[in-house]
């Protein structure tokens, strides 16, 4: 490949990139999407989990972490899954799959199902971005105050929500001023993003 082509080729997966790492404000603007990391969010009771184990298809299957935090793997028995990163779930199973039971295992762990922890991210001009378990009829105010509050430098007028319904990405102006963000109500899975102020 010459020199040329390698560069022309940098060029359109780097304008591939920024392009598809934003989606539009309701008024025009562009808004960067956060870097979502829904897999470093902690395994709680309730949670389904894809646990698969590599050539080993009697281990590979769906787990239900019970109200007790825990789930029953084969042949290592009980093991803690609540409070634990994906992860951190795969190295503990890998260990003790390990020792005794098979040789140089891998497994890895998703989380294919959430039953008590919905999410919420809320990123930007906000003290501690960061990924935050719905709850209830939850309003934008509660979500940024998790979030530890507003910094000096946010837009506390240009919040925008971002949402997926039927599968489509829409942006909602979501401003603070005049009490709408003590009644604003956010939905599972929602992007909540605080600009900076211009000024």
């Amino acid at each position: 490949m010459s020199s040329l082509l390698r560069i022309r080729t940098i060029l359109a997966l780097c304008l591939v990139i920024v392009t598809t790492a934003c989606v539009t404000h309701p008024h025009g603007q562009t808004v960067p999407t956060p870097p979502l990391k829904r897999a470093l969010v902690a395994i709680s009771p309730g949670d389904e989990l894809d646990i698969q184990v590599f050539r080993e298809k009697e281990l590979s299957k769906i787990y239900q972490v019970s109200d007790a935090g825990t789930i029953d793997f084969p042949l290592v028995g009980r093991v803690k899954a609540a409070g634990l990163q994906p992860p951190q779930l795969a190295k503990i199973l890998q260990t003790r799959l390990a020792d005794g039971y098979l040789r140089r295992p891998y497994v890895s762990v998703f989380a294919k199902g959430y039953r008590s922890k919905r999410s919420v991210y809320v990123w930007g001009q906000v003290r501690k971005s960061g990924v935050f378990e719905y709850v209830a009829d939850m309003p934008l105010i509660k979500a940024i105050a998790l979030a530890g509050g507003l910094t000096p430098m946010a837009n506390r007028n240009g919040i925008v929500v971002t949402r997926v319904e039927e599968g489509k990405r829409k942006t909602l102006a979501t401003p603070m001023g005049e009490g709408q963000s003590a009644t604003y109500q956010l939905k599972p899975g929602d992007v909540v993003f605080v600009p900076e102020r211009v000024f």
